[in-house]
């Protein structure tokens, strides 16, 4: 069968008028001769197709048709019409928890991968102090951790006040209020002080490293870095992951006598514990060990925070979108592998008995 004429949106009514000689007496359908064809005279041809019962395949179109009449074709076939068994929605769902999951591998594996590198440079300029990013590193240590001081202060402050309150909403039927500056103390020495620093400096400090190199990436600065005969591993990443190894601990420590005021404002206004027993029963809780325990997951901490905002800022793209796309990525997985790290260091203790 020969189609002719101009198969436009303003001739539809008579295009979807066509009639042949039936279904299974056509063969194949001739629309080389063909005039003009949009999207609506598209789909009237493949409706003509089905009218007839024939494949895409019986139809003969010109070259310039044949992609448009493949655009409007893959908008009408439903999932699974290529021959595919359609696939369930709980398969896909599945489907889509393990691509998360070998996503969350590949960025691990990205992590350790950019850290072997990040150590072999800073190694290799240990023993030349002329390479050594002072001023940078000052520079940065301001900005990650004079900069944070207040904010960190206060939220500890805070969730110090917090503990404190829940710890005396329970203890109060057991008349153990005292118990209350125990609990107060462990909470921050051990966890609360290291953690909550380390997850303020995971939103405020690593989307800052993401998005600072992140923009340098989309205007072809770190290339130019590269063509300068420098190393942007160097230049770039060892001055931001020694100031924040270096500032977190010092705001680790603020933040657990943050706590520890928080705690003693409420056991002084609320629960009516003098602050000189505060104080000696928080000097009497006191260890080292508690205090090391804390301490000795902030550089870990510091690392993680470092090293993952700058790797997502040397994934980012030649676009803005790409930018904020990689800034978050850096804050959710900073957070995430921060709690992480902390709950299973809490075990490890815990079952060595520290």
């Amino acid at each position: 069968m020969i189609v002719e004429g101009d198969w436009l949106l303003a001739t539809a009514v008579e295009t979807a008028a066509v009639k042949g000689p039936g279904k299974g007496t056509v063969e194949r359908l001739e629309a080389t001769q063909m005039g003009a064809l949009d999207a609506a005279g598209a789909l009237a041809l493949l409706r003509l197709l089905d009218r007839f019962g024939l494949d895409r395949e019986a139809l003969v179109v010109k070259d310039d048709h044949r992609e448009l009449i493949g655009a409007v074709a893959a908008t009408l076939e439903p999932e699974g019409s290529d021959g595919s068994p359609r696939v369930a929605r709980w398969r896909r769902f599945l489907a889509h928890i393990g691509e998360g999951v070998v996503g969350a591998v590949d960025n691990l594996v990205d992590l350790l991968g950019f850290f072997g590198l990040t150590l072999i440079t800073l190694m290799r300029i240990l023993p030349r102090p002329r390479r050594w990013r002072i001023t940078a590193t000052i520079h940065h240590m301001e900005q990650t951790g004079v900069d944070a001081l207040p904010l960190t202060l206060l939220l500890s402050f805070l969730v110090g006040a917090v503990v404190a309150f829940l710890g005396a909403t329970v203890l109060r039927d057991f008349g153990a209020e005292l118990y209350v500056v125990d609990l107060v103390t462990i909470a921050f020495l051990r966890e609360m002080g290291v953690l909550l620093t380390a997850i303020l400096l995971a939103g405020r400090t690593a989307s800052a490293f993401t998005a600072q190199i992140g923009t340098m990436k989309s205007r072809e600065e770190i290339d130019a870095i590269r063509t300068l005969g420098l190393d942007p591993i160097e230049l770039l990443v060892g001055p931001r992951l020694v100031a924040l190894a270096l500032m977190l601990p010092i705001l680790a420590v603020c933040a657990m006598v943050a706590g520890l005021a928080g705690g003693l404002a409420v056991a002084l206004f609320s629960l009516g514990i003098p602050a000189e027993l505060f104080i000696a029963r928080v000097t009497d809780m006191i260890e080292l060990r508690h205090y090391l325990v804390g301490l000795v997951k902030a550089p870990i901490f510091a690392a993680v925070i470092a090293l993952i905002g700058c790797l997502e800022g040397f994934k980012v793209g030649g676009t803005a979108q790409s930018v904020g796309e990689r800034t978050t990525s850096a804050v959710v997985q900073s957070i995430s592998l921060v709690i992480v790290i902390d709950a299973l260091a809490a075990i490890f203790f815990m079952e060595i008995g520290l």
